[in-house]
């Protein structure tokens, strides 16, 4: 297939790229960053800059593609003020969506995001009504990022029920790669009270691209929500216990698909997409948290 993948510079980006170049698809990658005039590396993918916040760039990189991974986004809350955040994601994500639908692209993939529930960055803080999270759990979101998100896959609902376009929305937990395992991981590994809001949970990006790739090749119809998450929590800990030594009977424990298991399920992905995940913090630290010589 002809792919589009915006956000291509990112670290969600840059795997799925990679990976779709592997499985032998023509990707097309896009960013707000300027390209170089250079002789393409072997292998290297088209790259076009592009704003997608602005509709007639938007339409211009997705004319053409057979499919659109669209990772094109500010990653948090954090770094901007909340209107930058929302009108950039939302706007991009109208706009290429918008495209999408009016060339007759066939399948859209929306990066969404873990925080969408909105336990993850609330000015109100409230918990996970139960563990492990799943695409049922009720969404309540206070920011502007998570807002952002949860209004991209209402987009994605609006866009099947007016054309064939067939969308998957991407639920990553905390995404790792080589260069931050240990940074963001480590103190957890060291020691589980250490707490985040998606309950010791997180993704490798490799094994998201994997992911992502599949909803890409999918023939899936309608809108699907998948949350992505590696199998084991990043303590290497009997959940049940962390849950009950951290949190009480605040959130309720359901059925465990492992004993480590990661706070956030991605049975549905496994179930409808075929997704198979094969890495894990251990491929990268040892058992103090410490990077792996490699």
């Amino acid at each position: 297939m002809k792919v589009l993948v915006t956000g291509a510079q990112g670290k969600v980006g840059r795997a799925v790229t990679s990976g779709l170049v592997e499985a032998g698809h023509q990707v097309t990658a896009s960013d707000v960053g300027r390209g170089v005039f250079e002789r393409p590396l072997p292998g290297e993918p088209a790259y076009q800059q592009a704003d997608l916040t602005e509709a007639g760039q938007a339409f211009a990189i997705v004319h053409g593609h057979d499919a659109v991974v669209h990772a094109a986004a500010i990653p948090d809350p954090t770094h901007n003020p909340p209107h930058v955040v929302f009108q950039n994601n939302l706007m991009a994500t109208f706009n290429v969506l918008e495209a999408a639908v009016r060339f007759d692209v066939p399948r859209f993939v929306n990066l969404s995001s873990e925080t969408v529930p909105g336990f993850f960055f609330p000015e109100r803080p409230f918990l996970p009504q139960y563990a492990p999270v799943d695409e049922e759990h009720p969404i309540h979101p206070q920011d502007p990022y998570a807002l952002s998100k949860f209004f991209g896959e209402k987009l994605c609902d609006a866009a099947v029920e007016r054309s064939d376009i067939r969308c998957i929305s991407i639920r990553p937990s905390h995404v790792q790669y080589e260069g931050n395992y240990e940074r963001n991981l480590g103190p957890q590994v060291r020691d589980p009270s250490v707490l985040s809001p998606n309950l010791w949970s997180y993704i490798d990006a490799y094994d998201l691209a994997d992911a992502i790739r599949l909803a890409a090749e999918s023939d899936l119809p309608g809108h699907e929500v998948f949350y992505i998450a590696s199998p084991d929590n990043s303590c290497g800990k009997d959940f049940a216990e962390l849950l009950r030594t951290y949190y009480g009977d605040k959130i309720e424990l359901r059925d465990l698909t492992r004993p480590d298991a990661s706070g956030i399920s991605s049975e549905k992905a496994k179930r409808l997409l075929g997704w198979k995940p094969t890495r894990s913090w251990r491929d990268y630290l040892d058992q103090n948290g410490k990077a792996l010589a490699r």
